[in-house]
């Protein structure tokens, strides 16, 4: 499964007992860094584009004729050209255009290689791009420091937060490897590895997650009765830490959090899979102001 832990840029809540009051507090800290994540140059409120390449060459600035069309006032007109040979990327700056590649000025560069999956990031004034591949296709993902959406952010609605939503969690392993079929919003499916499937008990009823697997943490995508009305549509996202042999975790819902998509049409956030969609209401975690 594709890096989904950049996605938030902050680590799991560990405690264990604590009162209710200090693990608040720490939900508190836990949430001031999650923001500031959001925030950063990396976080997904800076994004103005995701532009799909085509085969051959593919012109770029903020003039309407450009196959990537940048946002007005940003770049030059015809700033450049972006040749795809299958899963190669070059870029090629016009004159009078500075591109940096990795810090360095360059005319011309590789930026996007489809062997080793390595995409360099571009910088021009506050804007800042990359090659992302989805499946079999190649775009930018374009983003700009000054974004007014950047500026205008005022939070993330949370609901209060609740203890009962903390609970244990086993993790019951395959015995022999498995993948699970993850759907995102461009309707792509993809057999994803899973380290198992997730045990636990929310409200007196008994359930079970398929996870995935990102940075050895546990990730999970799930909805709920309050999916489209309290909190995002097409679900949430949960980590917990991967468990030992015994297989026991935490499952704590009050850090459920919104993915990307919830901030931003430039994103290609997975769905969740049909198990993963529990039937009750899981008041806990990001709100969505819809």
């Amino acid at each position: 499964m594709r890096n989904m832990i950049g996605w938030i840029g902050i680590g799991i809540l560990c405690t264990t007992s604590v009162s209710a009051q200090s693990y608040t507090e720490q939900l508190q800290q836990w949430h001031t860094q999650r923001i500031a994540a959001m925030k950063s140059p990396q976080g997904w409120l800076n994004l103005v584009g995701l532009l799909w390449l085509e085969e051959g060459v593919n012109h770029f600035g903020t003039a309407a004729s450009n196959t990537c069309r940048f946002p007005k006032g940003t770049i030059a007109a015809n700033a450049g050209r972006l040749i795809r040979k299958g899963m190669q990327v070059i870029q090629v700056a016009s004159p009078g255009v500075s591109l940096y590649v990795d810090d360095v000025l360059k005319d011309s560069a590789l930026v996007f290689d489809g062997v080793s999956g390595e995409s360099h990031e571009t910088i021009h004034g506050s804007l800042r791009w990359k090659i992302i591949r989805r499946e079999d296709k190649l775009g930018v993902r374009l983003r700009d420091l000054n974004s007014a959406q950047l500026k205008n952010f005022k939070g993330i609605p949370r609901y209060t937060p609740d203890i009962t939503y903390k609970v244990q969690a086993r993790l019951e392993r395959p015995i022999v490897p498995q993948t699970i079929k993850i759907t995102n919003v461009l309707g792509q499916t993809t057999a994803t590895p899973s380290p198992g499937k997730l045990f636990f008990e929310l409200k007196g009823r008994s359930f079970v997650f398929d996870t995935m697997e990102e940075e050895g943490k546990l990730f999970i995508v799930f909805g709920d009765l309050t999916s489209g009305k309290t909190t995002y549509p097409s679900g949430r996202f949960l980590y917990a830490a991967m468990p030992g042999e015994d297989g026991i975790t935490t499952l704590d819902f009050n850090q459920s959090i919104n993915p990307p998509c919830a901030f931003t049409p430039y994103a290609t956030c997975p769905l969740p899979p049909r198990q993963n969609i529990l039937p009750i209401a899981v008041r806990a975690g990001e709100q969505y102001r819809h």
